[in-house]
């Protein structure tokens, strides 16, 4: 056999195979203890699920840092008949990453888009008061959100909805912001960071709680692939064309800029990817 065609092969095998794995049936693991005055890494995740397939850098930081990781669920979906199960889902999504949880409402912000932005000022200007109140109370190190061009109009939303509220903050609230794709690529990267395997095994074990999601449509099992495609896009964009890519498997894109007297600021003089064993602390300024 041609070893491309078993190769191939193979890759669908795993493919088809995962559709069969359990969903969410796991217990949750003993975490260690995570220190009151822990730095601060807010996740602000437009739906339920987005928590676990961005989430590589807050997870690595909360593990080998000492993080506290808290993720905003900014909405529960668009569905109502959903919003209440997105939740029960979401719940235990968390606890098996050891992520803190926070809800902006009983069922979530369901208009945060961009039209909303432009038609419906008053329901606008309360979502970000909720955000703005929830930076100031947390002043998180670093916030993690979709970028500009993420193409889905949630997390479109969501990108304004954050950085209208930043504009509200007073000046302790300073953190390193870390824009993130996952619907459309970015145009300028800074950064490719490995996801270990352990991490990511966690991550889609997690992500198999958003059980009526993934039977919808099992991403779950695809996000190793993306995650080899992000090292393949990411050894060219974040680093140089031509140049020589990283070695490692699994990655996730993103984009670090520094939010400083009221803008963003560039945070990094080039693209840098960050291995498994590299300090991310040390890497990362304002970390």
């Amino acid at each position: 056999m041609n070893p491309y065609q078993n190769l191939v092969e193979q890759i669908a095998a795993l493919v088809e195979n995962g559709g069969d794995l359990p969903l969410g049936d796991f217990p949750i693991p003993d975490h260690s203890t995570v220190a009151d005055d822990a730095a601060v890494a807010m996740i602000f995740s437009p739906h339920p699920d987005d928590e676990c397939i961005i989430g590589g850098l807050p997870l690595r930081l909360q593990r080998e840092n000492g993080y506290r990781v808290i993720n905003v669920a900014v909405t529960q979906g668009s569905h109502p008949e959903r919003q209440i199960p997105r939740l029960e889902e979401l719940i235990p999504a968390c606890k098996y990453l050891n992520f803190e949880l926070v809800q902006t409402d009983p069922r979530g912000l369901s208009k945060i888009k961009p039209d909303v932005r432009e038609n419906d000022p008053g329901y606008w200007e309360n979502a970000v008061s909720i955000i703005k109140n929830l930076l100031q109370t947390h002043k998180p190190k670093i916030v993690l959100f979709p970028h500009e061009l993420d193409q889905n109009s949630g997390h479109v939303g969501v990108n304004l909805l954050i950085h209208d509220a930043l504009k509200l903050c007073d000046e302790s609230v300073s953190p390193v912001i870390c824009e993130t794709e996952f619907w459309s690529p970015m145009r300028d990267p800074n950064l490719l960071l490995e996801i270990p395997s352990q991490e990511l095994t966690d991550m889609l074990t997690a992500l198999s709680f958003h059980v009526g999601e993934v039977k919808r449509n099992p991403y779950h099992v695809r996000t190793p692939m993306w995650m080899v495609d992000n090292v393949r896009r990411g050894g060219e964009i974040v680093g140089k064309q031509g140049g020589t890519p990283p070695d490692f498997t699994y990655g996730v894109i993103y984009r670090l800029s520094h939010w400083k007297e009221n803008q963003k600021i560039d945070l990094l003089n080039e693209g840098i990817f960050l291995s498994a064993s590299d300090d991310i602390t040390k890497a990362i300024p304002g970390l």
